[in-house]
């Protein structure tokens, strides 16, 4: 599924909500996250919090081949306060200003991003559709660090796995190791297959669970597992894995050159 530029403004809202409900909750903010271990909660806020500044100032500045410089001195000069109402309100208003851009901008304005235009769209809409994963992922981060881990709502993960597929893999980059092919099946019903070959990596989404030729590897689960295992919240051994297991650490490993 892909949501809509409406969806995806309201979901970054909600999971940012749930991310301050978070850390409003936390008895310390300097309690280490355990699936971010060289942060702290307050590092995760101020990395979120910089984060929804960083882009509304990517999104405002339009198409641009580099990130603009107004960007890159507001990521170098982020200080989030350190009392906690006033570290609310700065993550709120953090993630007003993200909003605030994207609905100026509406989905089809060019941007700067870090992906290439071979892959997700270099966009407004593209960067709220990522904004969403990361708002989400690292909410899940709070709630770990707090002991009450809460699944990912299903509209999130479900349109998560082609995000992070279509945004964090897709590449024309060859692929250093032979042929192969990795399924992807959520539970929910969707299904897609990452080829990876000379050409690059390509996902795509199949229109049943059930293909003709077989994978190399097969992944089934949860659509939110699936998000939290890609994004290394959790093992991948938490998914039903029917082949070869080691291709996934490959995956992970490789650092394509563009």
């Amino acid at each position: 599924m892909t949501l809509d530029f409406s969806d995806l403004r309201r979901l970054i809202d909600e999971r940012s909500t749930a991310f301050r409900a978070a850390i409003a909750s936390a008895s310390d903010l300097d309690a280490r996250v355990p699936t971010c271990p060289e942060w702290t909660l307050f590092d995760l806020v101020q990395h979120l919090g910089g984060g929804d500044r960083f882009w509304a100032a990517i999104v405002g500045a339009g198409p641009a081949d580099a990130p603009p410089a107004e960007a890159v001195a507001l990521r170098a000069a982020v200080a989030a306060p350190r009392e906690r109402e006033a570290l609310l309100a700065w993550l709120a208003e953090s993630t007003r200003m993200l909003l605030s851009a994207l609905g100026q901008a509406g989905p089809e304005r060019g941007c700067w991003t870090w992906w290439p235009a071979s892959q997700s769209p270099r966009t407004a809409g593209g960067v709220a559709r990522h904004r969403v994963q990361e708002t989400a992922v690292h909410t899940y981060d709070a709630q770990v660090t707090l002991g009450a881990p809460k699944p990912l709502p299903d509209e999130v993960a479900l349109d998560g796995v082609d995000e992070f597929l279509s945004t964090c893999v897709a590449t024309p980059a060859a692929w250093p190791h032979k042929p192969t092919t990795i399924d992807f099946h959520a539970t929910e019903g969707p299904s897609w297959r990452l080829t990876l070959d000379g050409d690059g990596a390509r996902p795509t989404r199949l229109p049943t669970a059930a293909t003709p030729d077989a994978p190399a590897l097969s992944v089934t689960g949860t659509a939110g597992d699936h998000i939290l295992a890609l994004y290394d919240r959790i093992p991948a051994a938490s998914l039903r894995l029917d082949g070869d297991a080691g291709l996934l650490d490959l995956l992970r490993a490789w650092e394509p050159e563009e």
